[in-house]
């Protein structure tokens, strides 16, 4: 199984999605009453705790920076062959 970068900002807005969808569910299986402007603010506030959490891990992220996992792989120019250019030359300008 390939492993995939941790995004716990990912993680926290889906915990507060569940929750709005919790409280809608136990709402209509007549569990308890729910007015329906109650899930905005728990929407809002799990959004803005997402981003928080994103953009703390982001800086800590780039602090420490590039990882084994996802450092591409570093070139020992023993390649033989020249670079290739693409279909519109060097600096990716068309033929007109």
């Amino acid at each position: 199984m390939l492993r995939h970068e941790f995004r716990p900002g990912r993680l926290v807005a889906g915990v507060f999605f569940t929750l709005a969808g919790v409280i809608y569910v136990g709402d209509a299986g007549g569990a308890w009453e729910t007015p329906w402007f109650v899930v905005i603010p728990v929407v809002m506030a799990g959004l803005f705790l997402a981003g928080a959490t994103g953009v703390v891990a982001g800086s800590i992220r780039r602090r420490r920076g590039p990882s084994r996992r996802t450092a591409p792989p570093t070139d020992t120019g023993t390649s033989t062959t020249p670079p290739t250019q693409g279909a519109r030359g060097p600096r990716g300008q068309g033929a007109g």
